[in-house]
C-alpha cells in the first residue's frame, strides 16, 4: 500500500511541476522572458512550496539570506532530493543556480530552469566543459550583479557525512570578490529520501550562517579556502548529530555573538 501511495505522490508531483512550468511559460511570453526574478522568487517559489506540502514536508528557516543588493555566493551541504524543492521554495533574492544538466531532460525542470536562468553543469569527468560553464557564469554574474547558489559537494551525498568539496564555488567567489554565505540543511534521516523520492512527512531545518568575507582571497589559495570551509561544515554536521545544535563559533567566524544573532 505504501508503494502505491509513493507512486501516486510521484505522479502528482510530476503533474504539479508540469502544470506549474506551463503556467510560468504562459506568463513569460507576454513579459518577453525577461522577468527572471518574478519567475524565480514568486512563481517557482510557490511551486516548490506546493511540492513540499504534497509530501507533508515542512521547513523551518533560521537566519536570513543576504540583501538583494549584495552579490553573494550561497553554498550548502547536499544530501537529499528534497534540497532542490527547498531551495526553490526559499526564493533566495536575486539568485541564480547551478544544477546538473541531466535534470534538464525532465521537461518541467527544463522549462523552469530555462526561465529562471539556471547554469546547467556537466559531470567532473568533463573538466574542459565545466571550466567553460564556470567562465560563462562568472561573466554573466559579473555583468548582472546577481547572486548564485551551488553545492560544493556537486552531488547528493547519502553516507551521512559531508562529502568532498569541489573548487567551483570558491573560484567564483574569489573572482567576483563576493562573500560566501554558507547554508546548512538539517534533514532528519527518518524523512530523508537520499537519492530517491520516498520522502517521509516531517520537518527539516535550514540555517543561514554568517557570510565569509573573500576580499583578501586569491586564486592560488582556493584549495586552502575550500578545505577550511569544508572543515566548517564537518564541525557543524558533527555538532548537529551529537547535540542537535550548531556550534556557537567557527574558525571562519570569530565573533560568536554574530553567529548567535544570525541563527536567532
Amino acid at each position: 500500500m505504501r508503494r502505491v501511495v509513493l507512486w501516486l505522490r510521484v505522479a502528482a508531483t510530476f503533474a504539479l511541476m508540469t502544470i506549474g512550468a506551463l503556467v510560468m511559460l504562459i506568463v513569460a511570453i507576454p513579459t518577453a522572458f525577461v522577468a527572471r526574478r518574478f519567475y524565480s522568487e514568486v512563481m517557482a517559489r510557490a511551486l516548490g512550496a506546493m511540492a513540499l506540502r504534497l509530501w507533508g514536508v515542512r521547513y523551518r528557516v533560521h537566519g536570513t539570506p543576504q540583501r538583494p543588493s549584495r552579490q553573494t555566493v550561497y553554498i550548502a551541504n547536499h544530501s537529499s532530493t528534497l534540497d532542490l524543492f527547498v531551495l526553490i521554495a526559499l526564493g533566495l533574492p536575486r539568485t541564480r543556480f547551478f544544477l546538473s544538466g541531466f535534470l534538464r531532460r525532465m521537461l518541467p525542470i527544463g522549462i523552469v530552469g530555462g526561465l529562471i536562468r539556471i547554469f546547467w553543469t556537466v559531470p567532473q569527468e568533463f573538466p574542459n566543459k565545466r571550466r567553460a560553464i564556470f567562465k560563462r557564469a562568472d561573466r554573466i554574474l559579473r555583468d548582472s550583479g546577481d547572486s548564485v547558489f551551488l553545492s560544493p559537494e556537486g552531488t547528493r551525498v547519502t553516507s551521512g557525512e559531508i562529502g568532498r568539496f569541489n573548487k567551483g564555488a570558491f573560484h567564483l567567489a574569489t573572482s567576483l570578490g563576493a562573500p560566501i554565505a554558507p547554508m546548512y540543511f538539517a534533514i532528519p534521516r527518518v524523512m530523508d529520501p537520499g537519492m530517491g523520492y520516498d520522502a517521509r512527512p516531517g520537518a527539516l531545518d535550514v540555517y543561514f550562517l554568517p557570510p565569509i568575507d573573500t576580499t583578501g582571497w586569491c586564486v592560488a589559495d582556493v584549495e586552502r579556502h575550500r578545505d577550511e570551509v569544508r572543515e566548517l561544515y564537518v564541525r557543524l554536521h558533527d555538532s548537529m548529530r551529537r547535540t542537535g545544535l550548531l556550534p556557537v563559533s567557527t574558525a571562519l567566524e570569530e565573533d560568536a555573538s554574530l553567529m548567535q544573532e544570525a541563527l536567532a
